[in-house]
């Protein structure tokens, strides 16, 4: 699981910092979750490979969330796409990007696809064999969702040198790796546990930004591998927090400790602080498992 901070900030572009954007490679997947102004630019910045993109994940219509969207749409469109691409967003996100396009005369040559949302519980937006997705209601000035990505267990592993051993055809692998008992060359039942190993833990990563301190999200995200939460101020700016419906560093790291994950990572930082090593040393008070995203940096987990 690998994930690229593309822009990390609250509020407006500077020449140094970007709005909210960030890539998921999860599984052989390449997740696009928010689209800040600027995000092509910083796709590009980390040699992240437009085609390979499916599936955008839009959390809220603030601008510093969705502003780069139809920017991107186009340029897929200038680069000549042919694969389809689905956007997962709010009610009116169909709207606002197909008056764009309307209005500017640059329909997409490739099939685009809105898939809106409303509720406010929890929905699986994508499924296959290895991954799912799901939306997380968060509580935000405007109707917001965050999302929980996991990967499903995979195929128990194959002992490779036990096969040999208990003289297994290799057509049977396959059946192994599913977890079934064989039967070997010599005709003896081979039990699966013999030739095979459990495989690896699935891993999660749930995305909550925009939100105010809302624990009620704690069921659905309980042990995720890596948390990334919204930290727009510090504790000494708490009075802020509520009326703009954000999160202190505290408060994000209280919401990883009852969930019990592994790794919190912090942004979305007001471009008021200087210093983002604060929102860590705050956030260690009471979580002991933080990092921090910066623009252009990469988590692998």
């Amino acid at each position: 699981m690998k994930l690229t901070i593309l822009g990390c900030y609250a509020a407006t572009p500077r020449t140094f910092t970007n709005p909210t954007s960030q890539v998921l490679e999860i599984n052989n997947h390449l997740f696009l979750i928010d689209c800040g102004e600027g995000t092509q630019v910083e796709l590009r910045r980390n040699k992240v490979k437009f085609s390979n993109i499916r599936h955008i994940f839009i959390s809220h219509l603030h601008g510093d969330h969705s502003y780069g969207l139809v920017g991107l749409i186009s340029t897929f469109r200038l680069l000549k796409r042919e694969a389809e691409l689905h956007v997962y967003g709010p009610k009116g996100i169909r709207e606002i990007i197909t008056l764009q396009l309307k209005l500017s005369n640059s329909w997409t040559n490739y099939p685009l696809y809105f898939h809106e949302l409303e509720g406010k519980e929890p929905k699986l937006l994508y499924e296959d064999d290895k991954v799912t997705v799901e939306t997380v209601p968060l509580k935000h000035r405007i109707y917001t969702n965050g999302f929980l990505f996991k990967e499903k267990i995979g195929p128990r592993k194959l002992l490779i040198n036990k096969a040999v051993e208990y003289n297994i055809d290799v057509s049977l692998y396959k059946s192994l790796k599913l977890g079934k008992d064989v039967e070997s060359n010599d005709g003896k039942t081979i039990p699966n546990k013999l030739v095979t190993a459990d495989p690896e833990p699935p891993k999660s990563y749930a995305y909550c930004s925009d939100t105010v301190y809302y624990p009620e999200i704690v069921p659905q995200i309980k042990e995720a591998t890596v948390l990334y939460h919204e930290s727009t101020f510090l504790e000494v700016n708490q009075e802020l927090a509520e009326p703009t419906r954000h999160s202190t560093a505290k408060q994000a790291a209280m919401i990883a400790k009852q969930a019990r994950v592994k790794t919190l990572i912090l942004g979305h930082y007001s471009t008021r602080y200087g210093n983002i090593n604060l929102f860590k040393e705050e956030a260690l008070t009471v979580f002991d498992s933080v990092q921090l995203a910066e623009d252009g940096k990469t988590f692998n987990f």
